[in-house]
């Protein structure tokens, strides 16, 4: 059976979801289990030993312990920090959702649990046409929503809820993440959110918490997330 995929995808851009998806990666890696973490396009790239590479790749790879080349971890890589099609524009190179389909099979090669870590908003623009949620869609993958806990979040939140399902995306769940210190009513967003979404959040994860991995919260949102694959899994073979 191949690796139980999610996709991780934001209610915008600076949510958390490099965050989220390491927790989630050191605890499958604390849980025993082989584990493997993709950033298929990113932007803002750094020059680290005269070479470009991404900071949310390289914080993926230190959580999934993987070692393989780096253009199967992120096989996108932008210099620029804006949008990723306009950062894709400036570069002259296309991104071909096809070849991330064909490293995504790649990497579920005797693992256990894979995470792809989406860039931007759900609909952030990776061409003139096409949007992560293309690369979503085409990857097939249960949905992991990323929200914010700041103002604005329910919005956000419910509109990208519905769209995951109008692209006949499944949502897997969501993640809610303390990104606003001075957040006075996240406890009241996080109930509204729980009715909007139609389910309880899979974990909430405290502000900058660099050990958040840690917690029971976490390391119970993954053994739902496998569980939930399983099940996906027998019921296809029923």
């Amino acid at each position: 059976m191949s690796a139980a995929t999610f996709f991780i995808a934001g209610t915008d851009t600076g949510v958390g979801k490099t965050h989220v998806t390491a927790a989630l990666l050191r605890a499958g890696r604390d849980r025993g289990i082989a584990v493997a973490g993709m950033k298929p396009v990113a932007t803002g790239a750094e020059q680290i030993d005269g070479r470009w590479v991404s900071p949310d790749a390289l914080q993926i790879a230190s959580a999934s312990g993987q070692a393989g080349p780096y253009e199967e971890l992120n096989p996108y890589c932008l210099r620029d920090a804006v949008s990723p099609n306009i950062a894709a524009d400036r570069a002259q190179i296309t991104i071909d959702i096809g070849l991330i389909a064909a490293i995504v099979r790649r990497l579920q090669i005797n693992r256990d649990l894979l995470l792809i870590e989406g860039s931007g908003g759900w609909h952030a623009p990776i061409s003139a046409r096409e949007s992560m949620a293309d690369v979503a869609r085409a990857l097939a993958s249960p949905v992991i929503l990323v929200i914010g806990l700041r103002l604005g979040c329910l919005s956000h939140a419910r509109l990208t809820r519905e769209s995951i399902e109008a692209h006949g995306c499944t949502l897997a769940g969501w993640v809610g993440n303390h990104i606003d210190p001075g957040f006075a009513t996240a406890r009241e967003n996080l109930a509204t959110l729980a009715r909007l979404m139609d389910s309880a959040p899979l974990a909430v994860v405290p502000f900058a918490g660099a050990h958040a991995h840690d917690g029971a919260h976490v390391r119970a949102a993954l053994a739902r997330l496998l569980e939930a694959d399983s099940a996906r899994h027998r019921t296809r073979v029923t």
